[in-house]
């Protein structure tokens, strides 16, 4: 039964005291929001923390929810928030983490470590962003949400969220050619 029921109902049931509604809405979006709190954080360790905060916060809030977006974009946005918090909290600078399971699985051995190397040059850049421009551009052109979605989720006006993404993606680009050209410095 829980299958057929939608997100607003589930969390609705949870809310009425049903018992397993909000471990169903989990299983449903645990990818998802697993993902956004990667992209998010600095560490892997700060996004499994952020991603504790953020469900349980959302266990506890779920009353509050008033159904005028979608649950997936309201567990999002807490995710978001609960990952600028700890960001926030933490003021430190981001560490890569290089143990085997966030490596990716080479596909053909002789461009495994030139894409390892992509990777980490874009991951780089990306976490060299301010943390409002990050979560701006990740929402729109990595997890594909449209600017009144982002603004929505992260509780700015629209205009907020393409300077954002617009700065952001400046910034990106420059330091994607200095990474790539060192010796181009101006």
């Amino acid at each position: 039964m829980p299958d057929e029921l939608t997100d607003t109902e589930l969390l609705r049931a949870h809310v009425a005291g049903q018992r397993h509604a909000f471990g169903e809405l989990l299983r449903r979006h645990n990818d998802h929001l697993w993902q956004t709190a990667l992209r998010t954080s600095y560490t892997r360790e700060d996004a499994a923390d952020s991603l504790q905060d953020a469900l349980l916060s959302a266990h506890r809030t779920a009353a509050s929810f008033r159904a005028e977006a979608e649950v997936r974009s309201w567990l999002h946005a807490i995710v978001v928030n609960a990952c600028l918090d700890r960001i926030r909290r933490n003021k430190t600078r981001r560490a890569i983490s290089l143990s085997p399971e966030t490596m990716p699985e080479p596909r053909d051995e002789r461009d495994a470590m030139a894409e390892l190397e992509m990777s980490l040059v874009i991951d780089r850049a990306l976490f060299s962003l301010p943390p409002d421009q990050r979560t701006a551009l990740v929402a729109v052109d990595l997890e594909g949400y449209s600017v009144a979605e982002a603004s929505a989720m992260l509780g700015v006006p629209a205009g907020t969220i393409k300077s954002r993404c617009a700065r952001a993606r400046q910034r990106l680009q420059e330091r994607l050619e200095f990474l790539r050209d060192p010796g181009n410095r101006k």
